[in-house]
């Protein structure tokens, strides 16, 4: 790997993601990783539960971000292929 000249700044909620994840719907359990944003990769709908447990669905576009630190993302009325941007 190459040489990271930022690896010592602080990373804060308006820095760039470090890691990237793919989000696989689940309606039982929360994402292992709380994501700065959410990225569309293929059109569809993500149903997603923020950290005070209120579900909302958003309609999606490919490129588009969500900027929300979701706690979920549900299974049921998802659709589509979404990343987690930590």
């Amino acid at each position: 790997m190459g040489v990271d000249r930022f690896m010592n700044m602080a990373d804060t909620i308006s820095s760039p993601a470090r890691t990237h994840f793919a989000i696989v719907p689940n309606d039982q359990a929360d994402l292992a990783v709380t994501p700065k944003a959410i990225w569309c990769q293929a059109d569809g709908t993500i149903v997603v539960r923020d950290h005070l447990g209120v579900d909302l669905p958003y309609a999606m576009k490919v490129g588009q971000i969500l900027p929300l630190r979701a706690a979920r993302i549900l299974a049921t009325g998802t659709s589509g292929t979404f990343y987690g941007l930590a």
